[in-house]
């Protein structure tokens, strides 16, 4: 297949794809579902959720980040919601990772043990 004969290989004129590292059939509506881009696709082994902290291109805030939920949008969406509100603070979904302000590691794995993922805190 060449890849100028799929439209989701699209690069852009410079050389990187267009809008980031997204393919552009995900951009589109009615494009493909989008999972958790970070997580490599083991079918046979459960990969435990990671609940970390980062600071990368945030003027030094922190953030938790959280990986390896298998799950499409809606329900990533849905998760998020429910750990900001405990939480008691802000966050997004972005390419399939939640993200929430400031160090929430360990309100998170307790929530996310208690909805029967297997969390697991990774960093220092």
């Amino acid at each position: 297949m060449l890849i100028e004969e799929h439209a989701s290989l699209r690069m852009h004129p410079r050389g990187h794809r267009a809008h980031g590292s997204t393919p552009v059939a995900a951009l589109k509506p009615g494009g493909p579902t989008t999972y958790n881009t970070r997580v490599k696709n083991n079918p046979g082994k459960p990969v435990p959720v990671r609940v970390g902290r980062e600071t990368k291109g945030r003027g030094g805030k922190g953030v938790t980040v959280i990986t390896g939920l298998r799950l499409s949008a809606a329900e990533l969406e849905a998760i998020a919601g429910e750990l900001k509100r405990r939480c008691g603070c802000g966050g997004t979904v972005k390419e399939g990772v939640i993200e929430i302000q400031g160090d929430q590691r360990d309100t998170i794995v307790a929530a996310l043990r208690a909805r029967g993922f297997d969390a697991k805190r990774a960093g220092g």
